[in-house]
């Protein structure tokens, strides 16, 4: 089944912030040791990705980690020309201990959301699939207790076709001052000093994907997109859930402000909604929209 057309709405500033708002704000801190808030947050989702909003029939996959209950929600808009072929657009929900994780991850859940809202009812030539992971965080990262690698790895066991996967992976936090950027040791010469650009990361695998992927949002905005295919060992290339795709064999990149190379409230207490640019983030997921048309729609000019 797929959304109803008249639950489509266009990418804008004020949901983006209602839905940070409401993840980093009102729930709050949400993992396993905090199950009912961890709960809280997929309910959430689920309805607003769901039929009586966005128009979704939400699947569930569900399984159990420490003694709790948890689940990845995928919303699907199946392609015309091309359904086997699918793009996946993912965003981890969870956040680490002591932290309400506005900007990791309410900002990539946010665009997630309004990314599956702006494309409701609108089927392309490719499969889409919208998801919310649980367990990103530590001491799931990068584990076969991630919720991204159990929805990977079921997705390699039945023969999908994932042509491209995207991690929005904290995307709410610039800066304009010089010396607010930081890098992995070796590559601080190579990119500048500021941190007023999104990045597009992923390993030498996913360089096509990377390559079509800043194109199509440079056509569609202004912000600057930096990045590039790198070696899997640089410090922060894989820290996401587009690391279990690479390990189901899927390109895959993720989509962030690079998070501890650039926000001071990385993993803190104080990673609260108020200390993301709104207006910056809305441009990100305007690009994004552009970057997703263009890989569902490998036949159309974008």
């Amino acid at each position: 089944m797929q959304a109803a057309a008249m639950n489509q709405k266009d990418v804008n500033q004020e949901d983006l912030k209602a839905y940070v708002q409401m993840l980093g704000g009102t729930i709050g801190e949400r993992h396993i040791g905090k199950p009912d808030a961890l709960e809280q947050a997929a309910i959430w989702i689920e309805s607003t990705l769901g039929q009586a909003n966005a128009g979704y029939l939400v699947r569930r996959q569900a399984f159990e980690t420490g003694g709790v209950d948890v689940r990845n929600l995928r919303a699907e808009l199946p392609g015309t020309t091309r359904p086997k072929e699918i793009v996946v657009i993912g965003a981890h929900y969870d956040s680490v201990p002591g932290c309400p994780a506005a900007n990791d991850n309410g900002s990539g859940v946010a665009a997630m959301i309004a990314l599956a809202r702006a494309f409701a009812g609108n089927p392309q030539q490719r499969t889409i699939q919208f998801v919310a992971f649980v367990n990103e965080e530590p001491p799931f990262f990068q584990t076969k207790e991630m919720g991204s690698y159990i929805y990977a790895k079921e997705m390699q066991a039945n023969d999908l076709n994932v042509v491209a996967m995207l991690s929005l992976e904290t995307i709410g936090f610039f800066s304009d001052e010089e010396g607010s950027q930081q890098y992995p040791p070796g590559y601080e010469k190579q990119f500048p000093p500021t941190g007023n650009f999104i990045a597009f990361v992923g390993n030498r695998d996913s360089k096509e994907i990377i390559d079509s992927a800043r194109a199509a949002f440079m056509r569609a905005t202004d912000l600057p997109a930096l990045g590039g295919a790198f070696p899997e060992d640089v410090p922060g290339i894989g820290w996401s859930d587009h690391w279990s795709f690479w390990q189901a064999g899927y390109p895959a990149l993720m989509v962030t402000d690079t998070a501890p190379y650039r926000y001071p409230h990385y993993h803190e207490p104080t990673d609260t909604p108020e200390k993301l640019d709104y207006e910056k983030m809305t441009e990100v997921v305007k690009g994004v929209e552009n970057v997703i048309r263009a890989w569902a729609n490998p036949d159309a000019e974008n």
